[in-house]
């Protein structure tokens, strides 16, 4: 089973609002989720990012692979990403 970092969408339409969840890359987008990690919302002005950064350190330490847009989000907080294969 590999685990990802991926957003889970929400909001009304062209309204987004996303979650960062950490889920079995098999699941579907919006489906069901191991973990909570953080949220995103890029519809405010200055884009507004909130990151548990412990549990999302503690889920790339056990082996979670982020998405590209994942990835660049946990750049943006300041934490480190791993390499993938």
């Amino acid at each position: 089973m590999a685990v990802m970092m991926r957003l889970k969408r929400l909001g009304a339409k062209k309204e987004p609002f996303y979650r960062i969840v950490v889920t079995d890359s098999r699941s579907p987008r919006d489906g069901r989720a191991i973990d909570e990690v953080g949220y995103y919302d890029p519809m405010k002005k200055d884009a507004i990012v909130k990151i548990d950064v412990e549990k999302a350190a503690h889920w790339l330490n056990v082996g979670a692979i982020p998405t590209v847009t994942v990835k660049n989000l946990l750049k943006n907080q300041g934490l480190t990403v791993p390499r993938c294969k």
